[in-house]
Parts: structure tokens; C-alpha cells; sequence
């Protein structure tokens, strides 16, 4: 007879970014409990992720109400079923009422902040061996991202975009590193350029698109879900990009990351994996912070990070990372 169903109520996080930084321990769960079924709680935004998750039985958008209530809403969702395990990533009250075997509930630890992902690894307690992000794609998304990047030379995939206007880098600036990359002197040569973003990022189609040859500009911005774009990545040669929930996608596709930071801390948030980096200017974070405490100035805090210091930080990656690589420009 085979065992039981083990049911698991995950409530991860409303950004893309953080939810991203998370899945790594329904992946972990996923290989030690073989007859888990998942219950995910995420907001609006980082739903989709889950999409693809096997033995997947629901994903409830968790939107937030002004007067508190979806609190409430969700404890009646998921109060008639016995748990196997709830983990609360939000650290609320609510699983405390929710009949279960066993809880994982996240609380700030004593000492200085440590990365997300080891922040969440102690949310399970396996600090000693953290489960780096995992996400789960189907063979039909696998397929029609193959389609979307199909094509002769390696791929630059750029995330121009951020939630802040303190944390975007120009665009023309992305735009001349790109020039860099890809033109006939750039390690890059002959490779095309894929543009990433949300619906709001259609714009930037336009502004870049004459950076390459026709037939050389790949443009996803608004036009693919969450998972497509994440599989999209994985045939890249090298993302570029702000801090953003599509830098902590490509460093979960295993490609060559390097993520931009100026008013962001790359303690908590620096994207995961051996081939991730991060590079900013001069200035720390808390140099950046004690200008604009509450990071509520409508101004870019990037300015000080050179292109010349972002094309070096680029090529070296590349360099360091190309005997990692097959000579296949999609693999």
C-alpha cells in the first residue's frame, strides 16, 4: 500500500525576488518526503513561480487588505485540513492556529542579518548545508523557450528595470556595456541580446533594440510569464541587471550573474550561486543609506557606478567562468 499523502502548507513571500530566494526549500522537501503534497501561499506577483511545481494541489494568491482581513480569508481556506507540516516564511501568528504536526516558522535570529537564503535555511534548521533556489519548469515551457531564444550565438540577457528608480542604473549605460559585450571587439561577438522585464517594461524594447543586428534582439519584456522568462535564462551566456527579482531568477538558472547594487544590501540580497557576482560603486550600502535613510528619495543612487567598472566586472566573469561552459552557445 503506497503512504499516505503528506500534506504541506508553504506561505512564502509576496516579492518575486524573496520567494525566489525561498524555493530552494521546496525543492529540499520535495527529495526528503517523497509523498509530499504542496499547498503555496504566495502574493500576487510570485504566485506564477509555482506554476510547475510537482505534486502541486493548489497556490493561493495571498493579496494583502487594508483592514487586515486576508488573514483571515486564508486561516478559512486552510483551517479543515490536517497538516503535515506548515512552513510560514512570514513568521505570522496565523500558523500557530492552524492544526499541524509539525511547524517551521520563520523568526529573526540574534546577530547581524544574513542572506536570504540563509535565512531561510534556518526557518528548516539545515544552515550547514542551505538549500540554494530551486524552480521547478515544465517539458512545454522548457520547449517554448527553446523557440523564443533559437538562433546562432550566445545570448546577453539584460534586466535594465527596477521597483525604484533609486536602484536602476541608466539605461543608456546598460546600453553601452551591451555594445561592449557584443560588439567585434567584445568577448561576446556575434551574440544577441534578450531583453527581460514586467509589463510596465515594454518601453525598453524600443530604446534598445538597435543595439544589435535584426534577427540579434530577443525582447521578453511583458511579453512571457514568469516561468518562460526564468527558462528563457537558462540558455544565456551572462545576465546583467539590477537588483530585481529577474537577477535572482537568472542566478537560480545557474547562468553567470551579475547584479548591480547601490541602495540595495548585498548582505541579505546578492544573488546566490557560484557564478553570481555583485558589483556597485564606490560607495556601500551604508554610505548610500545614511543619505537617504528611509530610501524614499525620487533619485538614482547609481549614478557613481561607472560603465567602465561594469564592463571589467563583466569580462571578468565571462572569463572566469568559461571553462564552466560547453562551446554550444545554448547549453
Amino acid at each position: 500500500m503506497p503512504p499516505a499523502s503528506f500534506p504541506i502548507l508553504f506561505i512564502t513571500a509576496t516579492r518575486i525576488g524573496d520567494a525566489v530566494l525561498s524555493s530552494g526549500l521546496i525543492k529540499r522537501l520535495t527529495d526528503e518526503i517523497p509523498n509530499a503534497r504542496f499547498t503555496v501561499v504566495a502574493g500576487p506577483a510570485a504566485a506564477p513561480l509555482f506554476t510547475d511545481l510537482p505534486n502541486l494541489d493548489r497556490i493561493i494568491v495571498f493579496a494583502k487588505a487594508k483592514d487586515g482581513s486576508h488573514w483571515f480569508d486564508l486561516w478559512r481556506q486552510v483551517r479543515k485540513v490536517r497538516w503535515g507540516l506548515v512552513v510560514d516564511l512570514r513568521g505570522s501568528g496565523l500558523s500557530r492556529f492552524i492544526a499541524t504536526r509539525r511547524r517551521a516558522i520563520f523568526r529573526k535570529g540574534p546577530g547581524a542579518p544574513v542572506h536570504k537564503v540563509m535565512e531561510a535555511a534556518r526557518t528548516l534548521k539545515i544552515e550547514d548545508e542551505p538549500a540554494a533556489p530551486y524552480i521547478y519548469t515544465s517539458p512545454e515551457i522548457e520547449a517554448y523557450a527553446g523557440e523564443l531564444t533559437a538562433g546562432a550565438g550566445p545570448i546577453l540577457a539584460v534586466a535594465p528595470a527596477a521597483n525604484w528608480v533609486g536602484k536602476t542604473w541608466p539605461l543608456e549605460r546598460f546600453s553601452q556595456v551591451a555594445i561592449r559585450l557584443l560588439g567585434s571587439a567584445g568577448p561576446l561577438k556575434g551574440g544577441r541580446l534578450m531583453l527581460l522585464g514586467g509589463p510596465e517594461d515594454t518601453q525598453l524594447g524600443r530604446e534598445m533594440k538597435d543595439i544589435v543586428q535584426r534577427g540579434k534582439f530577443i525582447d521578453l519584456a511583458g511579453k512571457v510569464d514568469l516561468l518562460t522568462a526564468f527558462a528563457c535564462l537558462k540558455r544565456a551566456r551572462l545576465f546583467l541587471g539590477n537588483d530585481s527579482g529577474t537577477m535572482h531568477l537568472a542566478a537560480a538558472a545557474g547562468i553567470p550573474t551579475l547584479g548591480l547594487f547601490g541602495p540595495s544590501d548585498e548582505t541579505l540580497y546578492a544573488p546566490w550561486g557560484p557564478d553570481a557576482r555583485v558589483v556597485r560603486g564606490p560607495r556601500s550600502f551604508e554610505q548610500i543609506r545614511a543619505i537617504d535613510p528611509g530610501f524614499t528619495q525620487a533619485l538614482c543612487h547609481m549614478m557613481d557606478l561607472s560603465v567602465d567598472t561594469v564592463a571589467r566586472a563583466a569580462k571578468d566573469l565571462l572569463a572566469a567562468t568559461e571553462p564552466d561552459r560547453a562551446e554550444t552557445p545554448n547549453a
